[in-house]
């Protein structure tokens, strides 16, 4: 399993507080919380080959510690949505993943030397790119609905770095789950990961959001107005202010079943 980006974002707490049960409170401060995404491409799991964006909402209390709290989880396979939404709790939808890589031609890093090099003298240095573009849509039916575009931009000097894999680590990361329409009761899973980490440029994120959404009201709207409205405050999260972004590689990932909680918090 390779991750191909996992970024840490700050999330507005309000934004946040649209996904997360009223029996989990929320670790915030100044009005926000730690959110992000993750982006896999499984080659094994129990539900085969696929890929997977997965939003995270923020995060809250589990004293002494805090855990995960995932917004949508986006799969192009049906198995694996499936087996997300019934065996681990998780809000899985079917998605389609369009990828498509882009060689971005050289460009001069400053016009003040485009004499020297018209003689042969100039020493600007200009590193070929690669522009991997993946378009992420979810599916319900025939209809579909554009989540967002991840743009990850590699030069020739982070080429070279991709030899280095970054240090082997060893972590445990727990969550929460539930509390939807496949499974109503609220769960605690924990995922062992072991990888090879290293930070990264961050991915250029976009996607259309609707300024109304984060003063949606949940009375008097029908089912798909709040489908949309969640979808959209997916893309809220993927588009607030990012603090750091890694890749992961050579990564194995176990996770442990899920256990019926009774939260107390």
């Amino acid at each position: 399993m390779d991750v191909e980006e996992r970024r840490i974002h700050l999330v507005k707490a309000e934004t946040a507080r649209a996904f997360i049960p009223k029996e989990f409170r929320l670790v915030e401060a100044f009005g926000y919380t730690l959110g992000g995404f993750f982006l896999a491409s499984y080659d094994d799991s129990p539900a085969g080959v696929f890929d997977e964006l997965v939003v995270i909402a923020g995060i809250v209390w589990n004293p002494p510690t805090s855990c995960a709290w995932a917004a949508r989880v986006l799969v192009n396979s049906d198995e694996a949505c499936d087996h997300g939404r019934k065996e681990v709790g998780l809000p899985s939808q079917v998605a389609r993943f369009s990828k498509k890589i882009t060689a971005v031609p050289k460009q001069k890093r400053d016009r003040a030397f485009g004499f020297l090099d018209t003689v042969g003298l100039g020493t600007t240095p200009s590193h070929p790119k690669d522009l991997v573009e993946v378009k992420v849509s979810e599916v319900d039916g025939a209809a579909s609905a554009d989540i967002c575009k991840i743009q990850i931009r590699s030069d020739e000097s982070e080429t070279k770095l991709r030899n280095w894999m970054g240090p082997a680590i060893k972590m445990s990361l727990p969550s929460f789950s539930g509390n939807t329409k496949y499974y109503t009761n609220l769960l605690k899973y924990s995922c062992h990961l072991n990888c090879r980490v290293r930070p990264v440029r961050p991915a250029v994120i976009s996607g259309t959001l609707d300024d109304e959404a984060e003063n949606f009201s949940e009375r008097d709207h029908t089912s798909q107005d709040l489908l949309e409205n969640e979808r959209q405050l997916s893309i809220a999260v993927m588009l607030s202010k990012p603090i750091i972004a890694l890749q992961f590689k050579c990564l194995t990932m176990q996770v442990e079943a899920p256990a019926v909680l009774n939260p107390s918090i």
